[in-house]
C-alpha cells in the first residue's frame, strides 16, 4: 500500500549531525532503505528550528536545512523527487518517493513576509505556525498566555491562501486554532491525536476536530506515545483508537498519518521505525476495509492537498 506522512524531523536530525547518513543510519527512524522498504509515496519533511537558536540565524538554518535536502536526500537518489503540488506526486513513477518541505513554526520568519514568500517559492507546502510556544504569529500549545493570531500571523494565513499552501494546526493554542479557522482555506493538522482519548495540551477537542473536517481539513494522527494515551507508554492499538474516534466524528475520509518520526525519542510498541508501518497496516486491516485503510495512508492527504498555483 503507498504511503503519505505527513510530518518527520530527519532534516532537524540532519542538521544537527552532518554524519548522519540518509541512505541507511540506525540514527533515523526513516531513512531511504525503510521508506523504499515500506511502500513510500510520499513524505513530508519538516524545517524545524528550535527556540534555542538565536533569531538572528534562525533563517539561515531553515535555508541550511534546505540545502541539506536537496544535497543528501534529493541529489544522490533517482528514486526521491522533490514534488511541490499534487500534480508532480501524480506524476510519480513506479518505486519513486515523494519528498515535500513543510515549515515547523513560522519563528525563523520573524515578521519578514518576504521569508515566507522566499520559502513557499522553494517549495514549502504546509506551514505550522508555532511550535509549543509564542512566536510572532500566534501563540503554542504550551503558551501559558495562551492567545490567538496576531495580526501579522493573520497575515501569513492570507499568504497561505493565496499560495495554496496548507494551514497546519498542530502546536497551536485553541485560540489561536479557531483563529486560523476562521480565515484559512486550507486548513489541517499534520500530527496531532484525540483530547477525549489522551488529554494533552497538543491534542484537539472533539469540537476542534469536528470544525477542521468541516471545513474539509485533514487530520494525521501520530505516533508520539505521550499524545497516545495519559501513560506516555503505548502501542499500535492505542492509535487504532486515536482513528477509530476520529472516524466515529466523521472523518474517516479525512485521516492520515503524521508519525513524527525523528521527532521524538520514544516510540509505540511494535513502530519503533518507518520499516514498522506494516504492523500498524495489518491491524487497521483487521477493523476496515482495504479502500478505507489505503484513505488513512495515502488517499486522504493527496485528495486534501491544495492544488498548485
Amino acid at each position: 500500500m503507498k504511503l503519505f506522512d505527513a510530518h518527520c524531523d530527519v532534516l532537524y536530525k540532519m542538521h544537527l549531525d552532518s554524519s548522519v547518513d540518509f541512505a541507511r543510519s540506525d540514527q533515523l527512524h526513516i531513512d531511504l532503505e525503510s521508506l523504499r522498504s515500506s511502500g513510500a509515496k510520499v513524505q513530508c519533511f519538516a524545517l524545524f528550528v528550535p527556540d534555542t537558536v538565536p533569531q538572528e540565524i534562525k533563517f539561515k538554518t531553515v535555508l541550511d536545512m534546505i540545502d541539506i535536502f536537496h544535497e543528501k536526500i534529493i541529489a544522490p537518489y533517482d528514486d526521491v523527487v522533490h514534488v511541490r503540488s499534487k500534480r508532480e506526486i501524480a506524476e510519480l513513477g513506479e518505486g519513486q518517493i515523494g519528498a515535500m518541505l513543510t515549515l515547523e513554526g513560522c519563528d525563523a520568519i520573524d515578521t519578514d513576509p518576504v521569508k515566507m514568500r522566499t520559502l513557499f517559492r522553494l517549495g514549502v507546502r504546509a506551514v505550522g505556525l508555532t511550535w509549543n510556544n509564542a512566536n510572532a504569529v500566534a501563540d503554542g500549545a504550551q503558551e501559558s498566555r495562551w492567545s490567538g493570531l496576531t495580526d501579522f500571523g493573520r497575515e501569513v494565513v492570507r499568504m497561505n491562501n493565496d499560495f495554496n499552501v496548507w494551514t497546519d494546526v498542530s502546536h497551536l493554542s485553541e485560540p489561536a486554532f479557531w483563529d486560523v479557522l476562521d480565515i484559512a482555506k486550507y486548513p489541517m493538522a499534520s500530527h496531532s491525536n484525540c483530547k477525549t482519548l489522551c488529554d494533552h495540551p497538543r491534542n484537539l477537542t472533539d469540537e476542534q476536530i469536528k470544525a477542521l473536517l468541516a471545513q474539509g481539513g485533514v487530520m494525521g494522527v501520530t505516533f508520539v506515545p505521550d499524545f497516545l494515551n495519559t501513560s506516555g507508554e503505548a502501542n499500535i492499538q492505542d492509535i487504532l483508537y486515536h482513528v477509530d474516534h476520529i472516524c466515529s466524528l466523521g472523518g474517516g475520509k479525512q485521516i492520515g498519518f503524521g508519525s513524527d518520526f525523528d521527532g521524538i525519542d520514544h516510540t509505540p510498541e511494535h513502530l519503533s521505525s518507518y520499516a514498522d508501518y506494516h504492523h500498524l497496516i495489518d491491524l487497521l486491516l483487521k477493523h476496515y476495509s482495504e479502500d478505507q485503510v489505503q484513505g488513512f495512508l495515502f488517499n486522504n492527504f493527496y485528495a486534501a492537498l491544495p492544488k498548485s498555483i
